[in-house]
């Protein structure tokens, strides 16, 4: 037990607990003794009413009298959609006490990008990247604890914290190395989001053995807490059944005492049975009732406190609960008086309304607000949003009321929650503006909005959250369509059908024929006199490469698309509007119809802007991933390689199995084949999941494709001969391949030759004939290499020969290498396989290179 006895039962929490208040005073140590010294972090876990606050309280009274700097924050259950509710919490006072000028000095070139997440600046127009955000939010705070040394931070309740503070918690708590700070963070087991868990889970392991997982109090502590509180002639009955009654809770055993002075009752045996009736009226029901006790008017007024949940003032609460500040001031009296409500901790020392009230505890707030009747509860949450939308609070304030209003076909309502999720997206809240325009999506919107509101919501999650959303992209689509053939041939049907095109290639699922011949039908109209029909015609382009159309017409449509060889104004790689993904497809036509320098033109210009701009999560993740596909296609390997690990790294950030991460890991595993670093590329298909099942959206290089040529590589034929079939049903399904941009049929001839030659020369032969339609010299080059490798004796040396010629002209280098070194071997050239060797080394091919060098040091073949 804690050494002298707690001097009231306000400080019962702490008893038993001196290992917990010991590695309190030990991080303090280290934090004091050194502004050098590396941050600590503690993460006290425990159920509800262990004293997790208790120990914050005491970690806050510990460091401010050893002269710390202390700042804290809480997370609340009715409180999680708010968007950095927790961090801001954390921050904004400090901030605020700065002057602008002052602000901006410490955050430095974080200053603009931090600054709306936390309040203190309005956000520019358009969409923060959030992974920018999350950066500029740990360096703001890194660079405030270094200003506020020694500085202690401390997060209550971080099991309800909103995901945007525990994705900036879980980042900063990875980085504490060099920055001289303890994070104190407690929470509750259990009850959290998926995603809440995962990143509860990555602040915890970055903790270590930092992470004190509280227990109830013993029999004994009990007894002593009885004793501090009732007197020392409790007696030993009496105590034994106050740890019975509440399992040794110290919140539970603190109420449970209360009630047993309110009532007088006097502790000794023969009073014990009473303790259980006390302690169901202390809590849950008991808790509604002893409310209902208070009138009606004090239920109200604490109903709209649960409902306010945070800014708690007997004014805002008057206005909610429709009651005369008189009568406002005297409910919260007795509230306050009942142990329900309470004036804030000043110790705390955070500039407050001398009016704010909060809840006694976590739980309180919880019963009363789910004491709330449904109806009720619904319509004060409807008040709530329109006091704060008349107070000129903002859309995103609201919103987190509004949500909880039940559908009206509420026209108003809509494009507020439209307004909001704009907000939430300029400050790098895409996971909250989805919440609002899903939410608005269930009002209904009027039909003409409909397909905006989808729109909208498809724009705001599909690098973040696709998979919850494919299906919102699939009734956008068909929305869209419907919208387009409710007009006449024009600007404004062009301009939706050439939505409804995009979102379908994107998709993926949705290629067909009949798509394919519909598309081409329009873009035959288009001349590019605007962005509707550029992006028609990048939209046809980019189906005319994926179907091995002639590469020609593909190129002559994405030329069409610019304007004198640009962008146009309006199709910027962060203009809203078209996004990215367009611009995609138009670098990838480019590129897999030997293009190659206006691919890398494209995909580093989008590298430039968003780093630039500040984009650092998916969209330079992406931006990465296609650079990396250029550099891989002109046969700069080591190029290739070091920035599909740089986007891998910006991919994982943003979260796994999404399609920004799966083209990072196809493109590097791609790339490492190519290298001949078979083992390695096993490796980083394994760490990062690069396994069915596969995304439904579009992804480059060609997944089955290379995902076959792994398991072939590795020696795992049959699945490797399975992956590569699977890819061809899907070309089937789809009307034709490019087989440069899926070569599944060139590795799947390959892999057939011993054991079905007939089969290997159909498809060998298939490749050839759609290579020579699609015309390029990769193509041909690539299909004529396939069926030299198939070959025997001269047939072999020509068609090797035919292959260098046209990769010779190719801008691929490493398909050049490679086919220089096969064709000095079928030759039996030394000067062929010379310059096979000097390719490969500039490619930094490995394999090939040692391939070739065995063959020129041994003789082996050449004599």
């Amino acid at each position: 037990m804690t050494e002298g006895r707690p001097p009231a039962a306000g400080s019962a929490p702490l008893w038993e607990r001196d290992a917990e208040i010991a590695a309190v005073a030990q991080a303090l140590d280290v934090l004091c003794a050194d502004q050098t010294s590396a941050g600590s972090l503690l993460v006290l876990h425990g159920e509800a009413g262990l004293g997790k606050t208790a120990l914050l309280a005491e970690t806050r009274r510990i460091a401010e009298r050893r002269g710390c700097a202390v700042w804290s924050a809480r997370g609340a259950e009715t409180l999680k959609s708010v968007p950095f509710h927790v961090v801001r919490q954390l921050l904004q006072p400090a901030l605020l006490s700065l002057l602008p000028e002052e602000a901006r000095e410490y955050l430095g070139d974080w200053y603009e990008i931090a600054g709306p997440a936390l309040g203190i600046i309005d956000p520019q127009e358009g969409s923060a990247d959030p992974q920018y955000v999350c950066d500029g939010l740990v360096a703001a705070v890194r660079r405030l604890a270094r200003r506020e040394w020694p500085l202690v931070l401390l997060l209550d309740d971080a099991h309800w914290a909103d995901q945007e503070t525990l994705r900036w918690l879980a980042a900063f708590a990875e980085r504490l190395d060099d920055v001289s700070v303890l994070v104190v963070v407690a929470r509750r087991p259990g009850d959290v989001s998926a995603d809440s868990t995962r990143l509860l889970d990555a602040v915890a392991e970055a903790a270590g053995r930092f992470v004190n997982n509280l227990s109830a109090l013993t029999p004994d502590a009990t007894a002593g807490l009885t004793r501090a509180t009732l007197g020392r002639h409790a007696d030993d009955a009496f105590c034994r059944e106050v740890w019975a009654v509440t399992g040794g809770n110290p919140y539970d055993t603190v109420e449970l005492l209360a009630k047993v002075q309110d009532s007088e009752l006097q502790p000794v045996e023969a009073h014990a049975g009473e303790l259980r009736a006390l302690n169901r009226a202390a809590r849950g029901g008991g808790l509604v009732d002893r409310l209902k006790g208070l009138g009606l008017e004090a239920t109200r007024f604490a109903w709209a406190a649960a409902i306010l949940g945070t800014g708690i003032t007997v004014d805002m609460v008057a206005r909610l609960a429709t009651m005369t500040d008189e009568l406002a001031r005297n409910c919260a009296e007795l509230l306050c008086n009942a142990r329900i409500l309470t004036a804030p901790d000043p110790s705390v020392g955070t500039e407050r309304d001398p009016d704010e009230l909060e809840f006694v505890h976590p739980l309180i707030a919880t019963a009363v607000y789910n004491s709330i009747p449904p109806g009720v509860c619904t319509a004060m949450h409807g008040v709530a949003a329109q006091i704060i939308t008349e107070l000129g609070r903002g859309a995103a304030e609201a919103a987190r009321h509004l949500l909880k209003v039940h559908p009206d076909d509420d026209e108003e309502l809509v494009e507020q929650l439209r307004e909001a999720a704009r907000e939430h997206l300029a400050v790098g809240a895409p996971d909250a503006a989805r919440r609002c325009l899903e939410r608005a999506l269930q009002e209904p919107p009027r039909p003409e909005v409909h397909a905006h509101v989808l729109y909208e919501l498809g724009c705001a999650t599909l690098l973040t959250n696709p998979a919850g959303t494919n299906d919102q992209l699939e009734e956008a689509v068909r929305t869209v369509e419907a919208e387009a053939a409710r007009h006449e041939a024009g600007p404004v049907r062009m301009r939706l059908q050439a939505f409804q095109y995009m979102w379908e290639c994107i998709h993926g699922e949705t290629v067909s024929p009949a798509r394919s011949r519909r598309l081409a039908e329009l873009a035959s109209t288009c001349t590019g006199r605007d962005n509707a029909e550029r992006a028609l015609l990048i939209l046809r382009g980019f189906d005319a490469m994926t179907h091995g159309e002639s590469a020609d017409v593909v190129i002559d449509l994405c030329d069409r698309a610019l304007v004198n060889g640009r962008l146009a104004p309006g199709l910027g790689w962060t203009d809203p509007e078209w996004g990215m993904e367009l611009l995609m497809m138009l670098g990838s036509a480019y590129a897999y119809a030997d293009r190659l320098d206006r691919a890398e033109s494209l995909f580093a210009e989008a590298r430039r802007v968003y780093t630039s701009a500040g984009w650092r999560g998916g969209h330079l993740s992406l931006a990465n991933a296609f650079l990396g596909l250029a550099y891989r296609r002109q046969g700069r390997l080591r190029d290739a390689e070091s920035i599909l690990r740089e986007g891998l790294v910006l991919a994982e950030r943003v979260g796994r199995r999404l399609p920004l991460y799966w083209s990072s890991t196809c493109g590097l595993v791609d790339t490492l084949l190519a290298r001949g670093r078979v083992e390695e590329a096993w490796s980083v298909a394994e760490q990062y999941g690069f396994a069915p099942p596969y995304p439904s959206t579009i992804v480059l290089p060609d997944i089955r494709s290379v995902r076959g040529r792994l398991l072939l590589a590795v020696g795992r034929t049959e699945e490797g001969v399975g992956e590569l079939e699977a890819a061809e049903k899907t070309a089937a399904s789809r009307g034709g391949h490019n087989p440069v941009l899926a070569p599944w049929s060139i590795d799947l001839a390959k892999a057939l030759a011993g054991q079905d030659p007939a089969r290997a020369a159909q498809l060998a032969a298939d490749a050839r004939r759609q290579a020579e339609r699609f015309g390029t010299d990769t193509a041909i080059g690539e299909a004529l290499r396939c069926a030299a490798a198939l070959a025997k004796g001269q047939d072999a040396v020509q068609l090797a020969a035919r292959a260098v010629t046209y990769l010779e002209a190719s801008p691929c280098q490493y398909e050049h290498a490679a086919a220089r070194v096969e064709y000095g071997i079928a030759a039996r050239s030394v000067a062929e396989l010379n310059r096979g060797l000097d390719l490969a080394r500039a490619c930094g091919a490995e394999a090939l290179v040692a391939q070739a060098r065995e063959v020129l040091e041994t003789g082996r073949g050449l004599y």
